[in-house]
């Protein structure tokens, strides 16, 4: 477990300590996803100097928690986004989860488990709309894909190994189709080229050639995807 530290004006947030060998000064971040602090500093920096460090940035520190967006627990009542439109969580006489025009239906005898039914049910809708978009990309591309996974990651939307492993946030399936689709790509053009060049970037064009836009709402609404929580802000730096 890391090392923390709270301030008497924000005694709720513990301010993770993080040691870094090669740090020559402090840098104090908040999380985009959910408003962890971290505090990176010089390894052998004494802790009464972080300490200094934090109080001379408590007017900053508060600022930036005050505009990460709040997290949502789905519930019945409230609406989540799928697939890119904003429905309606309602409680139903129906047997499993699902979708209907402005809605996502589930199950009135399993009301008080929404969020863990809901997130396996976006797990296994990820999953089924991920494995055949990356697949198909593959085709077109004549690479072989050797496993598709899912997870929940924090940092990025997917990744590709040079052993042809494609990993997968499921929470693509609340962003738009195309958003989606777009992710898939990008990680299949990996297949062809382990980096970002501009033969990277042709070679996703080739894929879809109006990547774009998706690649552009992925940037200005991806942070919307990690406001839900399902057991239960913008990225800013401090130095």
């Amino acid at each position: 477990m890391p090392d923390t530290i709270t301030l008497d004006s924000l005694p709720h947030i513990p301010i993770a300590l993080r040691p870094v060998a090669r740090a020559r000064s402090l840098s104090l971040r908040v999380s985009s996803l959910d408003g962890q602090v971290t505090l990176s500093m010089p390894a052998r920096l004494p802790r009464r100097e972080a300490l200094a460090f934090l109080h001379s940035k408590e007017a900053w520190l508060q600022a930036a928690l005050a505009r990460v967006p709040a997290r949502v627990a789905p519930a019945p009542g409230q609406a989540i986004l799928l697939r890119g439109e904003m429905r309606r969580i309602v409680a139903a006489p129906v047997r499993r989860i699902r979708e209907a025009p402005g809605e996502v239906q589930i199950p009135e005898t399993r009301a008080a488990q929404a969020q863990a039914q809901l997130a396996a049910y976006l797990k296994a809708s990820a999953r089924a709309a991920l494995v055949p978009a990356a697949e198909g990309y593959a085709r077109a591309l004549r690479r072989p894909i050797t496993a598709i996974s899912l997870r929940d990651t924090r940092s990025r939307w997917g990744s590709c190994t040079a052993q042809g492993r494609l990993m997968f946030s499921w929470r693509l399936i609340m962003a738009p189709p195309r958003v989606l689709d777009y992710v898939a790509a990008h990680e299949v053009a990996h297949l062809a080229h382990m980096d970002h060049s501009r033969a990277f970037w042709d070679c996703v064009a080739g894929l879809m050639p109006d990547y774009r836009e998706p690649r552009a709402w992925l940037r200005g609404h991806g942070a919307e995807l990690h406001r839900y929580c399902f057991t239960a802000r913008p990225t800013a730096e401090s130095g």
